[in-house]
């Protein structure tokens, strides 16, 4: 689920919350991190003024990184799609 509220900066800002009872190896919550920090690299000129949280609500165990990046790809151009900023 991502989370967003405009700020009064001009960049954008990414916090990440996946805790360990979603997640319960390191491994698989640093492959969340690593996937959602480049999705919203990709599109960080679109997110310009949003403070954007990620909360992971369901089990991760032993993602595979190509449906993790297509998940989350999906998510941030939901986002953009209801900021209206596609």
């Amino acid at each position: 689920m991502l989370l967003a509220c405009p700020n009064q900066q001009a960049l954008p800002r990414l916090g990440l919350v996946i805790g360990r009872k979603r997640a319960k190896r390191a491994v698989d919550r640093g492959c969340v991190k690593r996937r959602a920090r480049e999705q919203f690299r990709l599109r960080q000129d679109k997110l310009a003024g949003l403070d954007i949280i990620l909360l992971v609500r369901g089990r991760v165990d032993h993602p595979d990184p190509a449906e993790v990046t297509d998940q989350l790809g999906k998510l941030f151009d939901k986002l953009l799609a209801k900021c209206g900023q596609a």
